[in-house]
């Protein structure tokens, strides 16, 4: 049997699971090569309470060179892909290229945020899809409390304590219910905040938050959030954050501090410049099987693939429930190509979904069966901690979880760690 060389592009969950699972290609002489632009895949679902301090960021993120000692890993972003000549191009961390070969080529680049041509959301606003940003967040958040204990101004004050999420969807409505906790805990620690109470707005231009939950557990959830204090507006869009006023399609306008803009992702550019047969959504477009529509030694899948789903006749919706479950499905699937062997379909009957509103409340469907407060927020932990890969990552997590039972929160606020250079070049201009 000729040797491979199978190139996997993207180290989410379906990049990941792939790798993981050409473990056999590997031992049979084949070449795996992963290219990522980090070293490591992030677990996304944990990504608020990191936000919030209940988990170490280091436990949420899985080292690749560690988990795929059968792969050559590459760091960079693969930014060109010559499926006639079969060889793709990397940029590299240093910003150098680099070109890969390859005769089987696995294109898994995952999403974006979609960030739409709102005045000075891209400049001001904050993302919440990496690990990068849930860490920022978390130092933002906790700086806004301490700007707001120096200032004797009302107006100052109320800027830095008036934080605003805009898209309702799990991202934006698990960020804000574990951050509402961490600053809940945070102000007991400054008294001359005690008259004041944080502002939060949850905005959507949606009619209802969670709609994919159904509307009673979205009115659940709804409900909740509001008995903490928690502004929602549906039906709502943001028009503008600039001078850190948020200005708001239902005429309202106010100074805020602190906006993060969960509203969605969008497929990688990578699939729509591939040259790639791609949906209007810029997905890959893939058979049951997941290869490339009529194209040779090519397959797709998660975020940026569209991949049909056997059980309801649409296309696979892009969760980290169905991400992982593809790269299993593609891996076996290239394995069986690579040997002569018969392709099985992609098939995944839905599990439901999970949604944590912090404080110990949560909703949830599984299987059909709808469940609200702690045990929902219990099914989601116990959810994420099951799919989370490898066991020590696992092991990490459930002592975080434990800690933070046990002890008081962490509020140690540490964000001139993202200026590490500024201490010395003070030190210089001495």
């Amino acid at each position: 049997m000729a040797r491979s060389r199978i190139l996997v592009v993207g180290a989410g969950f379906a990049g990941l699971y792939a790798a993981i699972g050409l473990k056999r290609a590997a031992r049979n002489g084949h070449r795996v090569t992963v290219v990522n632009p980090e070293n490591f895949m992030q677990y996304q679902p944990f990504l608020p309470e990191v936000a919030s301090g209940t988990i170490d960021p280091r436990a949420v993120v899985v080292p690749l060179r560690t988990t795929l000692r059968h792969c050559e890993i590459v760091v960079g972003t693969v930014n060109r892909i010559d499926q006639a000549e079969r060889h793709a191009v990397a940029t590299l961390a240093d910003g150098s290229e680099r070109e890969l070969g390859y005769d089987v080529i696995v294109i898994a680049p995952g999403s974006t945020s979609r960030v739409l041509p709102i005045p000075g959301l891209a400049e001001n606003g904050v993302g919440f899809k990496t690990v990068q940003e849930a860490i920022h967040l978390r130092n933002h958040v906790l700086s806004r409390l301490d700007v707001a204990a120096a200032s004797d101004d009302e107006d100052r004050r109320r800027a830095a304590l008036t934080f605003v999420f805009v898209g309702g969807g799990y991202a934006g409505v698990e960020a804000l219910g574990e951050l509402e906790d961490l600053v809940r805990d945070a102000m007991r620690t400054y008294p001359s905040l005690a008259p004041w109470h944080p502002r939060w707005i949850l905005v959507d231009v949606a009619p209802k938050i969670l709609p994919e939950l159904g509307d009673d557990l979205a009115s659940y959830a709804q409900d909740r959030l509001v008995e903490r204090g928690v502004e929602i507006a549906v039906n709502t869009r943001l028009e503008s954050y600039l001078d850190g006023t948020v200005v708001l399609s239902d005429g309202s306008s106010f100074k805020a501090d602190t906006l993060v803009w969960t509203a969605g992702v969008r497929p990688s550019p990578l699939a729509k410049a591939s040259g790639l047969p791609v949906d209007d959504a810029g997905r890959i477009l893939t058979d049951d099987y997941l290869r490339v529509r009529g194209v040779d030694d090519a397959w797709a899948a998660g975020d940026a693939a569209a991949v049909p789903d056997r059980t309801t006749g649409a296309l696979s919706p892009p969760t980290a429930q169905y991400g992982m479950r593809q790269g299993h499905r593609l891996a076996r699937n290239v394995a069986a190509a690579l040997e002569r062997r018969e392709l099985e379909p992609f098939e995944h009957r839905n599990i439901g979904a999970v949604c944590s509103l912090g404080h110990y409340k949560g909703v949830a469907q599984i299987w059909g069966v709808k469940v609200k407060g702690f045990p929902a927020w219990f099914a989601h932990r116990s959810y994420h901690l099951y799919a989370m890969p490898t066991l020590t990552r696992r092991a990490k997590i459930a002592a975080d979880w434990t800690v933070a039972l046990l002890f008081p929160r962490d509020l140690a606020q540490l964000g001139s760690l993202e200026r590490p250079r500024e201490p010395f070049e003070r030190a210089a201009k001495v």
